[in-house]
C-alpha cells in the first residue's frame, strides 16, 4: 500500500506530525531583532554621500573570515529560490504553508543581520559583495531532478540546515570578534531549530514509506552539494574554508551525516525490503568511502600546516 503513496498522500498523512512539530518550534524559537547585533556606531558614509569608499585596510577580519562571511551571506541571500523549492515540495496549504512562511521569515533575518554587520563594520568590499549577490541570485538554486521531490527535499534540507549551522558557528569563531561571534551563534541557533523540524518530519516519513524514504536519503547523501554551489568562486572558496576548518569533509561526515542517520535509525531499521535494503547497502559503502577521503584530507592538511610552520621558522 505504501509504495503507491504520492507526495500529496504523504503530506496528508504527515500533517498531524507537522502541526505538532510547528507548535514545538514556535514554543522554542526565540524572537530577536537583527539591529541588536550590529555595531551602528562603527558606521560612516561611503563616497556617494560624501564619505570614503571601502579599502582593504578597513577590514578587521582575516581573509578566511571574510571569505566565510561572504560565502555564508550569499547562501542566505538566495532565499527566494529556497522558498520556491520548499513551497513546491510542501505546498502552501494548511500547516505546511504556515511552516513555509514562518521558516522563510526566520531565514530572511539571517541575511539582514549579516549584511548590515559587514557593511557597517566595513569588513568586506560592499561593491564586490553586491556584485556577487546579483550573480548568485540570478543563477538561483536548482534541484537536481524532479523524482521523489518531497522525500528528497526533506532529506536535503535536514542535512543542509545542520551543515549551515556548523559553518555559521565556525565562521563566528574565525572572526575573532565578539559581536560577529554572538551574531552568528544567534543565526546558528535558528538553523538548528529548522534542522530539528525537518529531521523529525523525515523520521515520520521513514516510518510511513521506509523504502522510498531510504532511497531518497541515499540519493541525497551521495550527491550532496551545499546550496551555495552556484556562487562565484564557490569551489575555490570552499577549499580555503575546508583547509582552515570552517567546514570540511570530516565535519560533514561526523557532525552532520552520521548524527542525522543515527537519529533516523537507518542502520537499525527492520522495516526495509527490496530497494530500501539496496539503498541502505549503497549508503553504508558510501560512508566507508567518505571516511577514507576524510582521513586523506586530514593528512594532507597536516602536512601542509607542517610545511607552513617550517617556512615560517626559516623566515623568522
Amino acid at each position: 500500500m505504501t509504495t503507491a503513496l504520492t507526495d500529496r498522500d504523504i503530506l496528508r498523512e504527515l500533517e498531524p506530525t507537522a502541526e505538532r512539530l510547528l507548535n514545538d518550534h514556535l514554543r522554542k524559537a526565540k524572537s530577536w531583532n537583527p539591529h541588536d547585533y550590529v555595531p551602528w556606531d562603527d558606521g560612516r558614509n561611503f563616497a556617494a554621500l560624501g564619505g570614503i569608499d571601502w579599502e582593504p585596510g578597513q577590514s578587521g577580519l582575516s581573509e578566511v573570515a571574510q571569505t566565510a562571511m561572504i560565502t555564508n551571506l550569499l547562501t542566505e541571500d538566495n532565499l527566494p529560490s529556497y522558498h520556491r523549492e520548499i513551497s513546491d515540495a510542501f505546498s502552501l496549504d494548511g500547516v505546511w504553508g504556515t511552516w513555509v512562511g514562518r521558516w522563510t521569515a526566520e531565514e530572511n533575518r539571517h541575511a539582514i543581520v549579516m549584511r548590515d554587520y559587514l557593511v557597517v563594520t566595513r569588513a568586506v568590499d560592499p561593491v564586490l559583495l553586491e556584485q556577487a549577490r546579483m550573480a548568485h541570485m540570478t543563477t538561483g538554486f536548482a534541484k537536481p531532478d524532479t523524482e521523489q521531490v518531497l522525500l528528497r527535499s526533506v532529506a536535503y534540507v535536514t542535512l543542509q540546515e545542520l551543515a549551515t549551522r556548523i559553518s555559521h558557528r565556525n565562521t563566528g569563531a574565525a572572526c575573532e570578534e565578539p559581536i560577529a561571534e554572538r551574531m552568528l551563534q544567534r543565526v546558528a541557533a535558528d538553523e538548528n531549530l529548522h534542522m530539528i523540524f525537518y529531521r523529525n518530519i523525515n523520521a515520520a516519513a521513514l516510518d510511513l514509506v521506509p523504502n522510498e524514504a531510504l532511497r531518497a536519503i541515499t540519493t541525497v547523501v551521495t550527491r550532496f552539494q551545499m546550496p551555495g554551489l552556484s556562487q562565484p568562486n564557490f569551489r575555490r572558496n570552499a577549499v580555503l574554508l575546508a583547509a582552515h576548518g570552517i567546514y570540511d569533509l570530516r565535519q560533514h561526515l561526523d557532525v552532520v551525516v552520521r548524527p542525522v542517520l543515527r537519529a533516523w535509525h537507518v542502520f537499525e531499521r527492520t522495516d526495509l525490503t527490496g530497494d530500501g535494503e539496496r539503498a541502505r547497502d549503497e549508503l553504508h559503502a558510501y560512508l566507508e568511502d567518505m571516511e577514507l577521503k576524510a582521513r586523506r584530507f586530514e593528512e594532507q592538511r597536516e602536512r601542509a600546516a607542517a610545511r607552513r610552520a617550517e617556512r615560517a621558522a626559516a623566515a623568522g
